[in-house]
């Protein structure tokens, strides 16, 4: 069996399941169902036709996108996989989207030594990232 790459967005279930299953933020499927429809570029990577990583970008495309949803099953972590995600993304990102685009995103861990590799760096102390979550209601 192998890994296959593909250029897809995950399906509402697979989303929310990896998500939770990597230790992102819950998101219920009436949220995930939202933001996936409003995926600018996504990719997803198969084992045993099961989708077991994901990664997404999001933003209007031209003046502000954000790499999100990064996420690979602990149980094929150390495998490049995070880092195929990313090549993916960024070749995206390198050919899809106008020069002066800002791309972001949010390191969790040590995750930013990911990141580091394809050029991402900490902004601080010139500007702070901020986030705020709204609280799952049901």
């Amino acid at each position: 069996m192998t890994y296959q790459l593909e250029i897809q967005t995950p399906t509402v279930e697979d989303y929310c399941h990896l998500r939770v299953a990597t230790g992102l933020s819950a998101k219920t499927a009436a949220a995930a169902r939202i933001g996936l429809a409003a995926t600018l570029f996504a990719v997803q990577i198969r084992f045993d036709g099961k989708v077991i990583g994901m990664g997404r970008l999001v933003g209007d495309g031209g003046c502000h996108c954000q790499i999100c949803d990064i996420a690979v099953l602990p149980q094929h972590q150390g495998k490049g996989l995070g880092k195929q995600i990313m090549q993916a993304l960024m070749h995206y990102v390198q050919t899809q989207l106008p020069d002066s685009c800002y791309v972001n995103l949010i390191a969790d861990g040590d995750a930013k030594y990911l990141y580091q590799q394809f050029g991402f760096a900490d902004v601080a102390p010139e500007s702070i990232g901020m986030g705020l979550t709204l609280p799952l209601r049901r």
